[in-house]
């Protein structure tokens, strides 16, 4: 484990209720592109994804010990919890969101919108009434780094939800270039979609039927790398990956501040015991540092 000097620049005052540890840890190197991380609470352990290398890795809280999770994984890019405490994924290889049971089965979610085969799901993530929200660029399809090249069948990167009754794909925003990292509000009632190319990160009211409304920037980033992957803190603050830090945004779109890391960041999570820690991927490594916020209830606690 090596400790490195938290660089954090701080550009609104209100950052200052944002205290913690004066290092970032890196917990582990030797990935190609880390990307997905998720936390799972019972068992004090986080899973992250190497998508080049094909495989999900295993971080071990309680001794630092890291193995492969699964090998080959299907180039499984972003990851959650269900309400259930299950592992859903979205595979680049086999062009599918999926469901990890917890006697190791896989099962498929969705592959296919109308008809035809979705491009690379990229991230996802669970509301609390069970519905799955997933985001579909084609990064996956676009050579054989991060998957197989083949050819996009549906027109457009668009955003998906599966219905937790009907298990049914519909597409609910469909106006984004490469739709990336997504998080819901703390009372659920909106939806921050980050998308890459770009370079910003809108927000959408979320209808009681499912359906989306509005969609309006709520950040944007000017310099080097665009919007990742996104989570809450427990007073509403929006968290993002972007290009070499992860950004913290107050709930009404101001950059408060951003911790800058030594290489492209990804995405992030909170754990640990408290919430309190955050998990950051970045292009080789895995990072961690120890807040004095929390992040935001996850919904398998709702």
């Amino acid at each position: 484990m090596d400790l490195i000097p938290v660089e954090f620049e701080a550009f609104d005052k209100r950052i200052a209720s944002v205290g913690g540890d004066r290092y970032v840890e890196r917990l582990y190197r030797g990935t190609r592109w880390a990307e997905g991380p998720v936390y799972f609470p019972a068992g004090r352990f986080l899973v992250w994804s190497d998508i080049p290398n094909d495989r999900l890795l295993r971080w071990d809280e309680q001794t630092g010990a890291v193995a492969p999770f699964r090998q080959p994984s299907g180039y499984v890019n972003g990851n959650t919890l269900d309400r259930e405490g299950r592992l859903i994924s979205c595979e680049h290889g086999a062009r599918r969101v999926t469901r990890t049971e917890h006697d190791g089965s896989v099962t498929t979610l969705s592959d296919s919108w109308q008809g035809r085969r979705l491009n690379s799901p990229n991230d996802v993530i669970v509301r609390s009434d069970g519905s799955i929200w997933f985001t579909d660029p084609p990064y996956g399809i676009l050579g054989h780094y991060e998957g197989h090249q083949a050819e996009q069948e549906i027109d457009g990167c668009h955003v998906y939800r599966i219905d937790p009754v009907t298990g049914e794909t519909a597409m609910v925003a469909g106006d984004f270039t490469r739709p990336n990292g997504l998080a819901f509000s703390l009372d659920e009632s909106k939806l921050f979609i980050a998308d890459t190319q770009e370079r910003h990160l809108r927000v959408f009211d979320v209808r009681d039927d499912g359906t989306l409304a509005g969609g309006r920037v709520f950040a944007e980033h000017e310099g080097d790398g665009g919007f990742d992957g996104l989570r809450l803190d427990s007073d509403g603050r929006v968290w993002a990956a972007v290009g070499s830090s992860v950004h913290c945004y107050d709930p009404d779109g101001t950059l408060l501040g951003r911790l800058n890391l030594p290489e492209s960041v990804s995405n992030l999570v909170f754990g640990g015991p408290k919430r309190n820690r955050v998990f950051i991927t970045a292009t080789t490594s895995l990072y961690s540092v120890l807040l004095s916020i929390r992040g935001a209830r996850p919904v398998w606690a709702s």
